[in-house]
């Protein structure tokens, strides 16, 4: 043992002998740091040193178990970021939606025979993404599942707006102009629909589209289990101790998977819609988003891993068109 091991047991000793106000007065003393409770909880509450100038050592306050674990189980509480029952609704909420959109799916599809089987299904498709980016969170990155990650509103109201679009210009097409009736200005028609193509290419339009959307969701889904800790919804700016680049899996092939899976999931959904304006809207939105997106979160990654990434990067492509 040093000798430096030696005063530090020596001063342990003398502070676990001190009286309440002389720990009481140690620990207010400037410069002291108090702990996080969940420090508190890993660590057995037992508190680490703080040096306070350049020869001066002192302990940290060190709040009771009872309190450590009473912060701790306010995260959990209505209100709050992981609270149980506001995920619990979302859930029920997410599940009701499902069941209703795929019943109409059905109906609107088998026994009617209607063109407006389409809206029911990408109200499906909707709920499925929202309750698999909870629920893959939850099951391979636990510590990071909260009520966010349902994301409802995590992209800002850009993103309701878009889906929003999406159904208003479906209901606007089918409804007011059927089977590809038009005006013409300019000699243009308007509005262009999938509708005025012809049937055959109207179902490679739509067949292509599921396929789209069934591979992108799975693509960015299993991306999120192979990634597990190292996956965040929110760009992250310092390195965790939990965070590793994954190179295997799909991350073998494609640096993104999870971006590469929503942009072509969204495009998928605007070809099952048969929306021709919001088909290229969507282009345009989400290209512009993961072009600015890749590249911010490239460059911290490289400052995370150094050459490594470098060399990642080399090896493997984004999969989403001139980014």
């Amino acid at each position: 043992m040093s000798t430096d091991d030696t005063t530090n047991v020596i001063r342990g000793s003398a502070s676990a002998h001190s009286s309440p106000e002389q720990l009481k007065s140690t620990a207010s003393t400037p410069g002291a740091t108090r702990r996080r409770p969940w420090d508190v909880i890993q660590n057995g509450g037992v508190a680490p040193r703080a040096r306070v100038g350049p020869n001066r050592e002192q302990f940290a306050e060190i709040p009771s178990i009872d309190e450590a674990i009473t912060q701790f189980e306010k995260q959990f509480f209505p209100g709050q970021p992981k609270s149980l029952s506001g995920i619990a609704l979302r859930s029920f909420l997410v599940g009701i939606v499902l069941t209703i959109s795929m019943f109409a799916t059905f109906y609107l599809f088998f026994v009617t025979n209607s063109i407006f089987w389409r809206i029911p299904f990408f109200i499906s498709s909707l709920a499925i993404f929202h309750f698999l980016e909870f629920w893959t969170t939850a099951r391979y990155n636990t510590p990071e599942a909260s009520i966010s990650s349902f994301l409802f509103s995590g992209n800002g109201s850009a993103y309701n707006i878009a889906h929003s679009a999406a159904v208003t210009e479906f209901l606007i097409t089918n409804t007011f102009f059927p089977n590809g009736s038009s005006y013409r200005i300019f000699g243009l028609q308007y509005p262009p629909s999938i509708s005025l193509f012809s049937s055959r290419t109207q179902n490679i339009i739509l067949v292509f589209g599921l396929i789209l959307i069934i591979v992108g969701q799975t693509i960015r889904s299993v991306a999120m289990v192979q990634a597990g800790r190292s996956f965040n919804h929110i760009v992250q700016f310092t390195r965790s101790r939990s965070h590793t680049l994954v190179t295997t899996g799909l991350y073998a092939w494609l640096r993104h998977p999870s971006y590469f899976g929503f942009f072509w999931w969204g495009l998928g959904t605007q070809m099952v819609l048969g929306n021709f304006y919001c088909f290229w809207g969507y282009t345009l939105v989400l290209w512009m988003f993961f072009n600015r997106r890749i590249k911010g979160e490239e460059a911290l990654l490289i400052k995370f891993f150094g050459d490594e990434y470098v060399q990642y990067r080399q090896v493997s492509w984004v999969g989403i068109p001139f980014i």
